[in-house]
C-alpha cells in the first residue's frame, strides 16, 4: 500500500531512485553461474558461452515523466528510445545486437501514431545495426508507457564496469554537456507560451543544436573503437543519462575513490552558454546536473594522456583520488565544492 503519512512507511521521495535501486539490490540474491554482473551497472552481463558474454539493459519511459507529446514528435521519440538503450551497451563496451519493445497505450493513441513510433525505432535500429526481435503490447489508463530491452555481446572479461577506477586515473568525457537539458528548457518555455496563446508559432531555428540533443540524441558507439585504435583501455565507463554529478558519484562509489573535476575543463557548447544567459541559468550547473546528453564518462590511466591529448572528441576534466574519497568540483575561482547528486531523480 502507498501511505506517505504513516511513519511506518518510507516515501520513495525520501530515498530517491538510486537509493531504491540499492535497497532492491540488497533484496535480491545472485547465485547462478550465468550471472557475471548483476544490478548496479549500466547493464547486466551474462555468461552463455566460453568466449562471449551477453549484455542486457532495459529502460522504461513514461508519458509526462520522461517525454511530453506537446513538443516531442512521435518519430523522434521512437528513435530516442532505441538510442538511449544502445548508449548503455556502449558504456559497457558491448556490441548491440537485438531489441525488445513493450508498449502500453491508452485508447486515445491511434494506429498511425504507433506506426510512426516504430518508424523512428527502425531508423535507429538501422543506424546502430540492431533488430527488433519481439516485445509485448498492453493498454494503459494513464498515457503511453514504453519499455525497451537492448541485448548485446562482449568478449569474456572485457566488459567495462564502474568499479575499475584507480588513484590518479584521468576523468574523461566525450562530446559536450548541458545541451540536452537546455534544449528541454527551451521546449518547456515554448510550451507555456503555447498554452497562453495556441496561435503563436515559435521560431526555434536558433536552438537547433540544443533541440537535437534533447529530442534525437545519439549513442556514442564511435568512442570505444576510437579508443581501441589509440591503444587506450578505460578503467571505468558510464553513459551520462542522469547528469555528470550523478554519474561520477556512481564511479567513485563503485571504485571506492574520490575525484576532482575542474569547472574550466568541462566541455560546454557556445549555444548552451547563450541560452543559459537568456534564462539566467548557470551553464556549469546545466552541464553537471542536466542529464540526457548520453555522452560517455570514463576514466583512463594517466599514462595514456598523450594518446588522447588534442583529440576533439575527448576532454580530460579531472582525475580520481585515492587517499581523499570525497568527490570535489574545483571552480574557476579555486573554490573546492563537494559534488552531490543533483541530476535526474525519478521520485523527487
Amino acid at each position: 500500500m502507498l501511505d506517505d503519512k504513516n511513519p511506518a512507511f518510507t516515501p520513495l521521495s525520501e530515498i530517491g531512485e538510486f537509493g531504491l535501486i540499492e535497497r532492491l539490490k540488497n533484496k535480491t540474491k545472485r547465485n547462478l553461474p550465468s550471472t557475471a554482473i548483476g544490478i548496479g551497472d549500466d547493464a547486466a552481463v551474462l555468461n552463455h558461452s566460453d568466449k562471449t558474454q551477453t549484455v542486457v539493459t532495459t529502460d522504461l519511459l513514461v508519458e509526462n515523466v520522461h517525454f511530453d507529446f506537446t513538443y516531442t514528435p512521435v518519430k523522434h521519440l521512437g528513435y530516442k528510445c532505441i538510442a538511449v538503450n544502445i548508449s548503455d551497451l556502449a558504456a559497457m563496451g558491448a556490441t548491440p545486437t537485438s531489441i525488445l519493445v513493450s508498449i502500453a497505450a491508452s485508447n486515445r493513441v491511434t494506429l498511425e501514431a504507433i506506426e510512426e513510433l516504430y518508424s523512428g525505432m527502425q531508423l535507429a535500429c538501422e543506424k546502430y545495426n540492431v533488430e527488433i526481435v519481439g516485445g509485448d503490447t498492453s493498454s494503459s489508463l494513464s498515457g503511453m508507457v514504453i519499455n525497451i530491452t537492448a541485448i548485446g555481446t562482449v568478449e569474456e572479461g572485457k566488459a567495462i564496469l564502474r568499479n575499475g577506477g584507480n588513484d590518479t586515473d584521468l576523468i574523461v568525457v566525450s562530446g559536450d554537456l548541458g545541451g540536452a537539458y537546455m534544449g528541454l528548457q527551451v521546449l518547456e518555455r515554448e510550451k507555456q507560451v503555447f498554452k497562453e496563446n495556441p496561435l503563436v508559432q515559435p521560431d526555434l531555428s536558433e536552438y537547433e543544436y540544443l533541440l537535437q540533443r534533447q529530442l534525437k540524441p545519439e549513442a556514442r558507439v564511435d568512442i570505444l573503437p576510437m579508443l581501441n585504435d589509440l591503444g587506450v583501455h578505460p578503467t571505468t565507463m558510464i553513459d551520462i543519462s542522469d547528469g555528470l554529478s550523478s554519474e561520477i558519484l556512481h564511479i567513485c562509489k563503485a571504485s571506492n575513490v574520490g575525484c576532482r573535476i575542474y569547472e574550466e575543463k568541462i566541455p560546454i557548447d557556445p549555444s548552451v552558454f547563450k541560452v543559459c544567459e537568456e534564462m539566467k541559468i548557470n551553464a556549469v550547473t546545466a552541464a553537471m546536473n542536466g542529464g540526457e546528453d548520453y555522452e560517455l564518462l570514463m576514466t583512463i590511466p594517466v599514462t595514456d594522456f598523450e594518446k588522447i591529448k588534442g583529440n576533439p572528441h575527448l576532454t580530460v576534466i579531472g582525475h580520481l583520488t585515492g587517499k581523499d574519497l570525497t568527490p570535489y568540483l574545483v571552480t574557476n575561482t579555486g573554490e573546492v565544492l563537494v559534488i552531490k547528486a543533483q541530476g535526474w531523480n525519478t521520485y523527487k
